[in-house]
């Protein structure tokens, strides 16, 4: 769609347009927002294309091929979606005239945390939906990098992650920790061998795979002196691979319980091949958090300090 621009004065029409076009690209396409947005498919395309209108822009392409933003979609996307974190943050402002805690709260966490003995999200959410009914938790499951990206952009109010590298521009507090070790699978040439026959140069010299983005994975993988052979985005993606019976890699003690328990991983010289990551609430130093952030970092800190615990010991 050529030509210029025709937006002027930003509308209630044209937030209304905006709304529906985050949905649309948060489900990944037109098919998939109609029970988010509780509206037919055929309205939905109609706000799309009056959105494009509006904007003298194409925002997505759709067809056999699946649906994708344009290059101009991409960029509308980002704004819009900084014009909407404005508006939450604007709606919690005024809600704290009134002493209300009301308004959505999105919280990004990484992955594979609900099993962990340790972590206690579970309770801090529960002390905040008593201290504030009326708030609607938003709740992402990401990468760390894309955690700390959203919460500096304000796309994540909070978000919940393994420390490892701090950032000026984000304040952390810190509520528990994750133990770390390193497994193999049935299959594997050192899954039969006793702890005794298994030498720290046969670990390093097997095909290892490791997190492709930075994070404590990344640092133990480098102070162990071990090379990467696979890449992983998640600890489901580990999981996978040392399944095959091709690969070691680090996985969270809770997570491999299961695992072990059905006798197919086994940890490889769990004294040496080993890392616990602390795991903190990071939110934005700047601007100071609204009293529903507050509330819930102060669940979080509560929840986990009130009854602290090691990785591995059981949930009360």
């Amino acid at each position: 769609m050529a030509g210029k621009a025709l937006l002027g004065n930003v509308t209630d029409n044209d937030l209304r347009l905006l709304r529906v076009f985050k949905a649309v690209v948060h489900c990944g396409g037109f098919s998939a927002a109609e029970l988010e947005l509780n509206i037919n498919r055929s309205t939905i395309s109609r706000h799309i294309k009056e959105l494009e209108t509006r904007l003298g822009v194409t925002l997505c392409r759709r067809g056999r091929g699946g649906f994708a933003l344009t290059a101009e979609g991409e960029s509308v996307f980002a704004s819009a979606t900084r014009i909407m974190t404005a508006m939450e943050e604007f709606q919690h402002d005024v809600a704290e005239l009134h002493q209300r805690l009301t308004g959505p709260l999105s919280i990004a966490i990484f992955d594979k945390t609900a099993s962990n003995p340790a972590c206690r999200i579970y309770k801090a959410l529960d002390a905040f939906d008593r201290a504030a009914p009326e708030v609607r938790p938003e709740i992402y499951v990401e990468p760390i990098n894309a955690i700390e990206r959203g919460v500096m952009e304000g796309r994540f109010q909070l978000g919940i992650i393994p420390d490892h590298r701090p950032s000026a521009s984000l304040t952390y507090y810190p509520l528990f920790e994750e133990q770390m070790y390193l497994y193999c699978a049935s299959g594997h040439p050192l899954f039969t061998g006793s702890d005794s026959s298994i030498s720290p140069g046969a670990i390093r010299r097997s095909r290892y795979v490791g997190i492709g983005y930075h994070s404590p994975n990344m640092e133990a993988t480098r102070k162990l002196g071990l090379q990467r052979h696979a890449t992983a985005h998640d600890q489901e993606a580990v999981a996978h691979l040392v399944l095959s019976g091709r690969y070691v890699g680090y996985l969270p003690e809770h997570y491999a319980a299961g695992f072990l328990e059905r006798g197919v991983m086994r940890p490889l010289l769990p004294e040496t091949f080993q890392y616990v990551c602390q795991f903190s609430a990071i939110v934005r130093h700047s601007p100071p958090p609204s009293r529903v952030l507050q509330t819930l970092v102060d669940a979080l800190v509560e929840a986990h300090h009130a009854f602290p615990q090691k990785p591995g010991t059981d949930h009360d």
